[in-house]
């Protein structure tokens, strides 16, 4: 069977050449005579793939070196939780409220402290990025927390907050490595894997140093920055296949241009689909023409129910797979993260105009 385009929102589509690599070493990584899902994360080999798979972080994100980077379990949900666990000493935080994950942020960190909410686009259905008014943010907030960008609603960041002394924390689950990010203006960054890094059971933080040390006593100690820190992230055993699959994620970008050059790729993919729905009659954007849309995560939609259910149908049986929108907004979503080709939001974007011409 040919391979089918996954516009999957997560767990999403792996580059090609990375799976091909994965293929060939699964029986015998390097020479080794065993699978990286069979090695023992204590051997000498699988020390060597997690530590360059740090080195290939800090190199292609451009790491400062007073920030550690955590191989950690939990997904992002699990960082709801150990953020203000190990952040909160005033017990208090700011949040912008952009949308469905940037809620489940709100929510978490609200059982252990006070959550100022600075801004919120909830009045249109998180469909845009509100404007910041410094005025609301707190002085003494231990730390200012942004999902930069919107995975159901299709939003991003395009200006990061000035929070002064306070740190900036963001969830970057949806667009981390799609672009280059200044990493020494963020306290912390975290990110579920399983859409633009590797398989799904991998968590990353990237945590300045000085922000490490100073969790509340009653935090698990599976929840505590710094025994990951002083352990390697191998205070227990890590998510090792993934972490080898991030491995060669890294080594691919790497190989193609480093972050700059996905970037670019990710903005011809985005122009192509915003193009085409900024001019269908049939088609929508739920997010207005502007900086606010998503170059990963793109929704839209059909004046009715019946016509999206049955463009649904009709591509997934062309071989366009996992495009229904998350069932809290419902339509449609094209997630176009890094690993989707271009031709393949070209094929796209030819199934809809012939879709748009033959229901017309």
């Amino acid at each position: 069977m040919a391979r089918v385009y996954n516009f999957s929102a997560g767990p999403s589509m792996l580059p090609e050449a990375v799976l091909k690599k994965a293929a060939e070493e699964m029986l015998d990584y390097s020479g080794t005579g065993q699978s990286v899902m069979e090695m023992s994360h204590r051997s000498a080999e699988y020390e060597a793939i997690i530590g360059s798979a740090e080195a290939l972080f800090r190199e292609v994100m451009e790491i400062p070196a007073n920030y550690k980077v955590l191989f950690l379990q939990g997904g992002a949900s699990a960082q709801f939780a150990m953020i203000p666990l190990n952040l909160f000493k005033n017990k208090k935080c700011d949040v912008v409220d952009t949308g469905t994950w940037a809620l489940k942020a709100i929510q978490e960190a609200s059982r252990y402290g006070t959550v100022n909410v600075v801004a919120t686009s909830k009045d249109k259905k998180y469909s845009y990025i509100p404007k910041l008014d410094k005025s609301t943010f707190s002085k003494d907030a231990d730390y200012f927390h942004i999902t930069t960008n919107n995975t159901i609603e299709g939003t991003v960041f395009s200006d990061l907050p000035d929070t002064g002394n306070v740190p900036l924390v963001a969830d970057m689950s949806s667009d981390i490595l799609s672009k280059k990010y200044d990493v020494s203006k963020f306290g912390l960054i975290y990110a579920g894997a399983q859409k633009n890094v590797g398989p799904a059971g991998l968590t990353i933080v990237i945590v300045r140093e000085d922000l490490i040390g100073h969790a509340l006593d009653f935090t698990p100690t599976m929840f505590n920055y710094k025994i990951h820190a002083e352990n390697g992230s191998m205070y227990n055993t890590p998510p090792t296949y993934a972490i080898y699959i991030a491995k060669l994620v890294l080594e691919h970008i790497k190989s193609i241009g480093g972050l700059d050059a996905m970037h670019k790729i990710n903005i011809e993919k985005a122009e192509l689909l915003y193009n085409y729905l900024d001019g269908s009659k049939m088609f929508k954007a739920a997010v207005a023409k502007g900086p606010d849309r998503s170059l990963m995560n793109i929704p839209f939609m059909t004046a009715s129910e019946d016509l999206d259910k049955a463009f649904i149908k009709e591509a997934t049986k062309a071989g366009f797979v996992n495009l229904k929108g998350h069932r809290l907004v419902g339509g449609m979503r094209a997630s176009i993260y890094n690993a989707m080709p271009v031709e393949g939001v070209k094929k796209l974007v030819e199934f809809m105009k012939a879709f748009e011409a033959k229901n017309a």
